[in-house]
């Protein structure tokens, strides 16, 4: 059986951890090393006790020796940090799946407009492929480097793209209301996420201004160049994980909802990891908690016009860990499912 070796960097952060859990019973993918660039030589049993059976200690990220141990790396760094070492590992041979944003948009400027730091070059921009699985497989299994996407782009995206590639959508009319659990927030600390703060609480943050609206635009406007801008708006609540993204969209011509949900089962109909309900039926987080699927629940709105998606995913699996091994797996040329295909959890 064919064996990868792949290292994971930010190894420390939830996402990363979330990695380990789901690449420690891969069939192809061997867990060579863990790297962190604040506790190298640290046991990551001391850092997370749940993996006390994991006999690895944290290595510090040197390019040259990594090329030499692994051939696939996991980057799950914070924005500003991917853009300076991932250019670094791909110059030393290795292939690469980025889980942070520094690679997402294409244009320089737009980046440091709302990530408010420096953009990576735009040659290296241009060599990262968008990994949201479902629809740009073909360029991922040929791609040595991928950019996965956001999480809440992963939610809102795949739960409007049968619309946008119909081209049905009124321009400039797409609302979006997204709400996340606080692992979303990381692990590090912040009065965001404090559990003071949080507990019993709902808190709406970056107003019309969080960094994954141009990412959402930029894939929307790929099918269909006038989609237009969207309002987008995040919610943090007193969960652990999960996203529900509620859509509103005004139609471009009056649809069914029959004729609407029979777009989205056809569109997803080869996708294994993206669930249609019926009609009638609407997702919640629970019931994708902990698993790689997206499940889309949908209404149309005879009255206005609107039509409703509401689009549920774990953000740390197929908002981020999840979703990442699932981009390797094709790139690789392994079966897709291979090592993510386990049920949500529940309750």
């Amino acid at each position: 059986m064919t064996q990868v070796n792949v290292g994971i960097v930010g190894a420390t952060g939830y996402g990363g951890v979330e990695l380990i859990r789901l690449l420690d019973g891969h069939p192809h993918f061997n867990i060579h090393s863990v790297y962190s660039s604040s506790q190298n030589d640290l046991p990551i049993s001391e850092v997370y006790p749940h993996l006390s059976h994991f006999a690895y200690k944290l290595k510090g990220i040197n390019p040259k020796e990594m090329a030499k141990e692994v051939e696939l790396v996991f980057t799950a760094t914070p924005s500003g940090v991917s853009s300076k070492l991932v250019p670094t590992l791909i110059n030393e041979g290795l292939k690469v799946v980025d889980l942070s944003g520094d690679f997402r948009l294409k244009d320089e400027e737009l980046y440091e407009q709302w990530y408010k730091k420096p953009s990576a070059s735009l040659e290296d921009l241009e060599k990262a492929i968008y990994g949201l699985s479902e629809w740009f497989a073909d360029e991922v299994s040929s791609a040595d480097f991928i950019s996965n996407p956001g999480c809440y782009p992963t939610a809102t995206l795949l739960g409007l793209a049968p619309l946008a590639q119909e081209k049905i959508v009124v321009s400039n009319s797409i609302i979006i209301d997204a709400k996340s659990g606080i692992s979303g927030a990381g692990r590090g600390l912040s009065q965001l996420a404090h559990y003071a703060e949080i507990n019993e609480n709902m808190k709406i943050y970056k107003v019309n201004k969080h960094q994954h609206i141009p990412e959402i635009e930029s894939v929307l406007s790929r099918w269909d160049s006038e989609i237009g801008n969207v309002m987008f708006n995040t919610h943090l609540i007193p969960m652990t994980r999960g996203i529900m993204t509620t859509m509103y969209a005004q139609l471009k011509e009056e649809k069914s909802i029959e004729e609407l949900h029979a777009l989205y089962v056809q569109a997803y109909e080869a996708k294994p990891f993206v669930r249609v309900r019926k009609l009638g039926e609407f997702p919640s987080t629970k019931e994708v908690s902990g698993s790689n699927y997206c499940d889309i629940g949908l209404d149309y709105d005879e009255r206005t016009k609107r039509v409703t998606i509401v689009s549920v995913i774990d953000n740390l699996m197929k908002g981020a860990a999840g979703q990442a091994v699932h981009n390797a797996n094709i790139m690789l040329g392994f079966e897709e499912n291979l090592g993510i295909n386990g049920l949500p959890v529940y309750p």
